[in-house]
């Protein structure tokens, strides 16, 4: 098992592509070289808040074969679990007090993670709002944390750090009509000593540029990448 701690760092630019297997598939490939190129990541996330026809292993095999990048899970439910990734993030929710995603389902898929042999990422994830409700937000029954209460998000991001977190993930969702915003990622990062992780509603090169100036280490591209496939 590789440690866990290897994949991230404070003070890093790493780019992460989040793949859904839901929409993705083999023909997609073509399209994803060519956003492989532009943006030039360090890995892939796969997984989604609902896994209705797509297929996790058949999806980590397809981009283990076609690209030499790690492949870490980023799970919707107990359910994502592969042997054929590099790690997985063992998300903890929050931001949100249901207590399904605080420990149940981190429960559930820890027999299966143990089996995997692959290297588990405790993360401290945390749904900002975004401007719309989200899949996440729907599914996971939770509030996310108001965009304007700065102080919030920087105690809850403060408490995943104490409580052993490897890192800090702020989310505001997939199809979010905003980030997270600039002024909120410098005031966490100033406040925790561990990486900082950035995704949802990130939509042009400007806004990656900007997010990273502001101290996110990790920017996690979503909603950008699956407009390239259609």
């Amino acid at each position: 098992m590789a440690n866990s701690t290897s994949f991230f760092s404070s003070g890093g630019k790493d780019i992460a592509i989040l793949i859904d297997p839901d929409k993705f598939s083999s023909d997609r490939i073509v399209a994803l070289k060519k956003a492989v190129e532009k943006f030039r990541p360090s890995y892939f996330f796969v997984g989604g808040s609902l896994l209705i026809s797509g297929d996790l292993d058949e999806t980590i095999q397809i981009l283990k074969k076609h690209f030499n990048l790690p492949v870490l899970i980023f799970p919707g439910d107990h359910s994502q679990v592969s042997s054929h990734a590099d790690g997985i993030l063992f998300l903890t929710l929050l931001s949100g007090r249901n207590p399904e995603y605080l420990a149940g389902q981190q429960v559930k898929a820890a027999p299966a993670i143990k089996k995997s042999k692959i290297s588990v990422i405790p993360v401290a994830y945390l749904l900002i709002d975004g401007g719309r409700i989200t899949t996440v937000q729907y599914i996971t029954q939770s509030i996310p944390l108001p965009a304007d209460k700065p102080e919030i998000i920087i105690s809850t991001a403060l408490a995943g750090q104490f409580m052993g977190m490897h890192a800090v993930y702020l989310e505001t969702g997939s199809g979010a009509l905003r980030s997270v915003s600039p002024e909120i990622i410098a005031m966490v990062k100033k406040n925790i000593d561990i990486p900082l992780i950035v995704g949802g509603g990130i939509k042009s090169q400007e806004e990656i540029e900007n997010l990273f100036e502001a101290g996110a280490d990790v920017i996690v591209l979503g909603t950008i990448i699956e407009e390239s496939f259609k």
